[in-house]
This record gives structure tokens, C-alpha cells and sequence, in this order.
């Protein structure tokens, strides 16, 4: 990443807490779309995020990737497969917190950076070093914990855990920005989700442009509009601060939607959180410790290595030059 100013690091600081607060505050937003079932929900979020991001790239003139990427079949496909994953991601959510789930929802998220982890080695064969293969440990045992604590397996939390790892995965092959990958997997998911937002019109079972007295009416309706919105806001926030920050700070800010998530679920939805789901969350926030203390030290290591590379050579003797004959 080129060097940013420190005025323009802080905005990109800034606009990473907006980003990821956005995130975080989801929970208090779905619920405004009730009694819409978790469906209407996701097909009205998919086809007016589309609508959003080309409203957006209209206005930025930001057309320019288009052609490339309809040239490369494979990166095509990995898109619409990351289109697919996304939408099991967003329907759980949707569902999870209509549902009176937001705590663990919030779980799925705390666990995605282990399970990105584990991805890395068994798909990209890569190294892991001792903290992280402790914090992956903790990480299962936190798992293992909280499936007796609940009694089954917290499958909403380790569905979206995984479907975001893997959404994560097939986004850093394809290599499109926030906004480009959105677009692209909107227009996906477009044709399917219009379908069937015609079909619960059809069929009586939408609420889009519907009113029922006491129940909804077009203020409802333009909350579901605004659901695409409020999806692409986000995106572009984190886009202007993945531009002038570190990694390594995004990693690190990543961790305030579930927070955010966690503390409106006990706090303003007042789920129960019985002594062994606190005892499971809390191995889930001691493998997440590790891992931000790992890479933080790495963080200082490379750029002490850095720093003694290149004030390398200014120590050395400087000799003549060899005399030409």
C-alpha cells in the first residue's frame, strides 16, 4: 500500500468504523422490515442493491472493468459462485435475526477469522505459525463447548461462518473491488430474486407496494427499497478505507460488527446467555486475543526487518569508485 497522508489515514480510520459499525448495527435494522418474511426480505435486498450499485457506478462513471471481466469465463464463474454463497449468507442472517438469534449470529462472525484460517491451510496449503494453530485450537474447543451449551451445534453461527469464509475465498480470486463485486454478484442474483419477488406478488405472499392496515403499509415498502441501500453504503466506506489504511487495521476493525452485534443481542433483545454459552464466547474472544497478538508482532517484525533493510547499505563504508582504464 503507497504511503497516505495522516490526514488521509484517519479519514480511512474513520471510514472503516463506519463501515464495520453499519455492519454491526444490522440487527436493529431487519427487524423494521417484519411482519416481511426472512425471503421477501433477501429478494427485495438483492434487487434493489443492484438498482443502488448502478445508481453509484452511474454516478462515478465506473465502467471501465466491465469488458475485462466479461472476457474471462473463469472469473465469471467464481462470481456467480460467490453470488450463490452470499445469499445463503445474507438469508441466514436475515433469518437469524428475525428469529431471535442476533448473539449467535454474532458467534458466526467472531468464528469466520478462524475458519478463514483453517481454509488457508487445507486449500492453500499455507504455514501456519504456533499462536495461530493455538488460537484455530481454542477456536474449535470454543465450538465444542457452545454445541453442548446449546444442545446442538450453533449451525447458524458456523453457516455463516463458513459461507463467509468461503465467499471470501472466491472474492480474493476473482480480485474485484467492493463496489465491482457486489455489482457483478447483484446482477447474478438479479434475474432469481425478481422472479420471486413477481411470485410472492402473485401469490399474495409479498409485501412490496403493499398495504395492510396495522400491519404495513408504503412506509414499510420503502424500508424494503432502502434495504439496498443500506447494503451498499457499507461497501463503499470499506472500499475508502481499504485504500488508505493497513490490512492489518481492517483486520482489527473487523472485530467491531460482531461486537456490536453481540452487545444488541444481550442488551437490547435480551437473549439469554446462560453460564456455558459465556463460557464458549469467551474461548471464541481468547482465540481472536492470539491472533491479533500474533499479528501484531508480526506487524513489528516485518517492519523492523524493513527498517534495518534499508538503513542497510546507508551504514557501510563507501569506498572509491574502480578507476577506468
Amino acid at each position: 500500500m503507497p504511503e497516505t497522508s495522516p490526514q488521509e489515514a484517519a479519514r480511512g480510520l474513520w471510514f472503516g468504523v463506519a463501515s464495520y459499525g453499519i455492519w454491526g448495527l444490522f440487527p436493529l435494522f431487519w427487524p423494521l422490515l417484519e411482519p416481511s418474511r426472512a425471503d421477501d426480505i433477501l429478494v427485495n435486498r438483492m434487487v434493489w442493491s443492484l438498482v443502488a450499485v448502478l445508481v453509484l457506478l452511474l454516478v462515478q462513471r465506473h465502467w471501465s472493468w466491465v469488458r475485462p471481466l466479461l472476457r474471462q469465463p473463469r472469473r465469471l464463474a467464481m462470481s456467480a459462485g460467490a453470488a450463490a454463497v452470499v445469499s445463503v449468507n445474507w438469508g441466514v442472517y436475515i433469518w437469524g435475526v428475525n428469529s431471535g438469534h442476533v448473539v449467535e449470529t454474532s458467534l458466526g462472525y467472531f468464528i469466520n477469522p478462524l475458519v478463514t484460517i483453517a481454509f488457508g491451510v487445507l486449500l492453500l496449503h499455507e504455514r501456519l505459525r504456533p499462536a495461530q494453530w493455538a488460537a484455530v485450537g481454542v477456536g474449535a474447543l470454543a465450538v465444542a463447548v457452545l454445541t453442548i451449551a446449546y444442545g446442538q451445534p450453533p449451525w447458524i453461527a458456523l453457516t455463516l461462518a463458513f459461507s463467509f469464509a468461503i465467499y471470501g475465498l472466491l472474492k480474493k480470486k476473482v480480485g474485484l473491488s467492493g463496489l465491482e463485486s457486489l455489482a457483478t454478484e447483484s446482477a447474478f442474483l438479479f434475474p432469481f430474486a425478481l422472479g420471486y419477488l413477481i411470485y410472492l406478488a402473485v401469490s399474495g405472499q409479498g409485501t412490496l407496494g403493499h398495504t395492510v392496515p396495522g400491519s404495513y403499509g408504503w412506509g414499510h415498502s420503502g424500508l424494503l427499497v432502502l434495504s439496498g441501500v443500506v447494503t451498499a453504503v457499507p461497501l463503499l466506506f470499506f472500499g475508502a478505507a481499504a485504500v488508505r489504511v493497513p490490512l492489518t487495521v481492517l483486520g482489527l476493525l473487523q472485530y467491531l460488527a460482531p461486537v456490536f452485534q453481540f452487545l444488541i443481542g444481550v442488551a437490547v433483545m435480551h437473549e439469554t446467555m446462560e453460564p456455558a454459552r459465556w463460557g464458549g464466547f469467551a474461548l471464541v474472544w481468547v482465540a481472536l486475543a492470539l491472533l491479533t497478538w500474533d499479528a501484531l508482532r508480526r506487524l513489528r517484525a516485518d517492519r523492523a526487518a524493513a527498517l534495518a533493510a534499508a538503513e542497510g547499505p546507508a551504514d557501510r563504508p563507501v569506498t572509491a569508485p574502480a578507476a577506468t582504464r
